[in-house]
């Protein structure tokens, strides 16, 4: 039988007003963390190894935890994960009028990039997505979840940093991932857990975040084997919230802006050229490759799947 989860008695609850005011909550997430709760939705967090519960309904995010503190910094997760607090005036009055996304962007004005509540969450996923199919990389993240991720009554909440450096590969292996990437997750767990990869996230009010520590935390994970850049420009946009990056080596954008570029449907761009395409939208380019998969859903790309990222040649891509 299993044992009650333990009273959580400080319960937090903030109105927040939109910085960009049209917004709609996304759906619960495929890995089943952020699940349906209601009319919102409802995620567990872990703020310092004790559980946060924080519900989100409308614009009202409520959290529950054992202090003060550690539930108004499960709220402040939350908000950043939904980006409720991301201005975007600048891009909606730039590019509404856009040839290419304007249609999408005036029929979506509440989009946003939805993104994981901690860095280290998105650089895990990312490395679980490479090279495989969404509902295989899916079914990974969810017994990773099961298998090594702390509980709190019926709810789940990843595995973070410490815990994944700590697991032996077999223990990972047996959630489904390759040998390789196994070992790419564990060393990446190895550097945030330890510090030497801080991935202190944007702030709330920018669209884009010129930090210099990203450099530095960037090139200790790229020294990695299996990690590449498109696994770097994954945590950067969903961890970190840098809306000035896409994910160029997806092999959907690859896809898709090659067949714009030059008109053939079987052409395929290079990482550089899907930069260079998105480079007008700057610092937005991550908003801006939202929406052109909204603009062009027949050749949309998927949100995960295939990746292919070019390394150094001692190193597979990612």
């Amino acid at each position: 039988m299993t044992a009650a989860p333990a009273a959580l008695p400080v319960l937090v609850r903030e109105m927040v007003e939109p910085r960009w005011p049209a917004f709609r909550l996304a759906p619960p997430t495929l890995d089943g963390l952020t699940r349906r709760h209601g009319n919102g939705l409802v995620r567990l967090l872990h703020v310092d190894g004790a559980p946060v519960v924080v519900a989100v309904s409308g614009t009202v995010f409520a959290a529950r935890a054992a202090t003060e503190e550690a539930a108004r910094e499960g709220i402040a997760r939350m908000r950043f994960a939904t980006g409720i607090d991301d201005d975007l005036a600048g891009f909606h009055a730039r590019f509404r009028d856009d040839p290419l996304l304007g249609r999408a962007i005036r029929a979506r004005p509440w989009l946003r990039v939805r993104r994981n509540p901690t860095p280290f969450e998105a650089l895990a996923w990312a490395i679980t997505e490479q090279l495989i199919e969404l509902v295989r990389a899916k079914a990974i993240q969810r017994r990773l979840i099961a298998a090594h991720g702390p509980r709190h009554g019926a709810l789940r909440d990843a595995p973070d940093a410490a815990t994944v450096a700590a697991l032996a590969p077999a223990e990972i292996d047996a959630c489904g991932l390759a040998p390789k990437r196994t070992m790419a997750l564990r060393r990446a767990a190895r550097e945030v857990a330890a510090g030497r990869a801080a991935l202190v996230r944007a702030g709330f009010s920018t669209a884009t975040v010129e930090n210099p520590s990203h450099g530095r935390d960037f090139a200790r994970l790229l020294a990695i084997p299996e990690i590449g850049t498109w696994t770097i420009e994954m945590l950067a946009l969903y961890g970190l919230g840098r809306l000035d990056v896409v994910p160029a080596g997806d092999l959907g954008y690859l896809k898709l802006v090659g067949r714009l570029a030059t008109g053939n449907p079987r052409a395929v761009a290079d990482e550089d050229e899907v930069r260079g395409f998105f480079a007008p939208y700057a610092p937005y380019a991550g908003m801006a490759a939202l929406y052109l998969s909204r603009a062009i859903p027949a050749q949309a790309p998927r949100p995960a799947g295939t990746r292919w990222s070019p390394g150094s040649p001692r190193r597979a891509a990612a």
